[in-house]
């Protein structure tokens, strides 16, 4: 996987991670102070190796780790009408 698709793919992950804790702000205080999160998404198989890498990475650091299993987030298909 290319580094700037993995990049893109993974901002979206992270937004969409925000909205959840926006709106579930309760999940915050499981998450250790300085730990790092890691997103394997369930439906990307290809990022979710890329993102194994990083974790497996971090994890001979000894770095605290959060891992979210979660879907990626399909963007809406706007219906554009042009009046005229």
């Amino acid at each position: 996987m290319e580094h700037e698709t993995a990049v893109r793919k993974n901002l979206d992950l992270h937004a969409e991670w925000m909205r959840y804790t926006f709106e579930h702000p309760e999940v915050l205080d499981r998450i250790p102070e300085g730990a790092q999160l890691i997103i394997l998404p369930t439906d990307d198989p290809e990022l979710a190796a890329e993102n194994t890498k990083t974790l497996l990475a971090a994890k001979q650091l000894g770095t605290p780790l959060v891992v979210v299993h979660m879907a990626s987030p399909k963007l809406p298909t706007p219906q554009v009408e042009i009046l005229a």
